[in-house]
């Protein structure tokens, strides 16, 4: 349970934090519970998050804002495990390094340069940037879908993201050009290469005469075209 200087300073921080949002951060208070925070991070553009959504939660000791809060990211992302504590200089593997003057906006903002890095800490994960880029085009529809405490929190980005993820999905691929169908090979002029006895056999059997030859499958097209070459190299 909050304490009556945390519950104080948390809100006193979340007016500040809906009035002047720092850079493609939102975060706001568990209705529930003040000292659980749930943040959004929208994937900064040239970097291999761009245009993602990553929803994680800030979890506040009673005794913030002298101790630091836990920090986890909830939407698969391919820089930290999921649901995993993160060992950051601002969260609360580090209380020795935490400063009381820092705020939510101060965390945020830190945890958002950490994620655009590549170092590496406990709860941190490493993977290519192409991956990274396939979860970002996958993570609104995977907080729309599979995320609950996502949808609870923020049912105003749920709407958002379901015009968004069709939007996505009416955009056509690239059709690929129907086939040609095979051009009909010209039996009669193959007649004319074949020796004489097989073009008489052949125009026997099949009642065909060398200008039209509609009885013919394909498949004695295609041997009728390999006999001629047969008796020309013969």
């Amino acid at each position: 349970m909050a304490t009556r200087q945390s519950q104080r300073a948390l809100t006193k921080e979340y007016k500040l934090l809906s009035a002047n949002p720092p850079p493609f951060v939102i975060a706001k208070p568990n209705d529930e519970n003040i000292l659980e925070w749930h943040y959004v991070i929208t994937g900064p553009p040239e970097s291999p998050y761009e245009d993602g959504q990553y929803h994680g939660i800030l979890r506040f000791p009673k005794e913030y804002p002298f101790k630091p809060p836990s920090i986890s990211m909830v939407t698969p992302n391919g820089r930290f495990a999921c649901n995993q504590r993160l060992c950051l200089s601002i969260s609360d593997f580090h209380p020795d390094t935490w400063n009381p003057a820092w705020s939510v906006s101060t965390i945020l903002t830190g945890l958002l340069s950490f994620m655009t890095g590549d170092e590496k800490t406990a709860g941190s994960i490493t993977s290519s940037d192409s991956v990274k880029r396939k979860l970002a085009r996958e993570s609104k529809e995977w907080n729309m879908r599979e995320n609950v405490r996502f949808r609870k929190q923020f049912p105003d980005l749920v709407e958002q993201n379901r015009v968004d993820v069709a939007k996505a999905q009416e955009v056509v691929a690239p059709t690929t050009e129907p086939e040609k169908a095979e051009e009909p090979i010209n039996i009669g002029e193959s007649l004319e290469f074949m020796d004489p006895e097989d073009r008489a056999r052949l125009s026997q059997e099949d009642d065909i005469r060398p200008a039209s030859i509609p009885s013919l499958t394909v498949i004695g097209m295609v041997v009728a075209a390999f006999v001629a070459v047969y008796c020309l190299v013969g």
